[in-house]
């Protein structure tokens, strides 16, 4: 091996710093198109984004909307439900993103990008970008099978598209989260381990299935700073009416947080990563 190939990572981050927004966009771009030919290899990658919404709506639905609306009157907590599940579903895709991530290393794959003369960042940004089209089928596969059911907007089509934007934008901020998870931990089943202990008390430990005031006195506090609470609590006035901005602007202030912490977290272990 020569010696000009050794130094070929060591240079990299040298010739990052000179690159400039357009051939930026113009890898995001290409890196994009690449994970999106994957996808199209690999059809049941889409599995989680096209079939739990649907799994999750008719599940819920009628397992407990019964219970919580009285028999009969599911089509009640449907409403009450669906901005919720717009909510946890960017958690799902976005660990989505770190296991995926980490599966991308074993294989060597991003070795191979670390070597080209290409921003980190934009690596991990096409991931973000394709995760988010994701989304934004299963949203609108989501809010498809609940009109089927019923659901029904009280507001205008503005308010159900600030909804969805609103619940895209925190979902791309929590893919930070897992892909710094995905670039830290050694294995996917490892990151989907640790990814569930983190969502199972963020997605029940909030309005995303019930309303908070009948909860225990400490759950209630624990689910007032809950940003998924918040997030719900936003596209649920956003489509049906009610106070927003108190909600709205708690999320966007999550979002801007947790992406703010993470995003250079995440870029500076892809470039340390071996």
């Amino acid at each position: 091996m020569s010696a000009a190939t050794l130094s070929a990572p060591a240079a990299a981050p040298a010739r990052e710093g000179r690159i400039g927004l357009r051939a930026n966009l113009r890898h995001i771009g290409a890196l994009a198109r690449r994970n999106m030919l994957q996808i199209k290899a690999d059809p049941e990658s889409m599995f989680d984004a096209v079939i739990m919404p649907i799994i999750f709506i008719l599940l819920f639905t009628y397992v407990f909307g019964g219970s919580m609306a009285g028999k009969g009157h599911e089509k009640e907590y449907l409403n009450y439900l669906v901005p919720g599940l717009m909510a946890m579903q960017g958690m799902n895709i976005a660990m989505a993103v770190g296991t995926g991530v980490n599966d991308d290393f074993k294989k060597g794959v991003m070795d191979r990008f670390r070597t080209m003369p290409i921003a980190r960042s934009s690596v991990l940004i096409a991931k973000i970008v394709v995760e988010i089209g994701r989304m934004l089928i299963a949203t609108a596969i989501l809010l498809g099978m609940g009109f089927a059911l019923g659901l029904s907007i009280t507001t205008t089509p503005l308010h159900l598209l600030a909804a969805v934007v609103l619940s895209v934008a925190f979902g791309a901020s929590l893919m930070w989260v897992f892909i710094l998870l995905g670039l830290s931990l050694k294995t996917p089943q490892a990151v989907q381990g640790i990814a569930m202990l983190v969502l199972m008390p963020l997605q029940f430990g909030s309005s995303i299935f019930a309303p908070t005031a009948k909860m225990p006195g400490w759950l209630e506090g624990f689910t007032e700073y809950n940003p998924l609470s918040n997030l719900a609590d936003a596209a649920r006035h956003l489509m049906r009416g009610g106070p927003v901005a108190h909600s709205v602007w708690m999320t966007l202030a999550w979002a801007v947080a947790i992406t703010l912490v993470t995003a250079p977290l995440a870029v500076s272990k892809f470039r340390k990563k071996t």
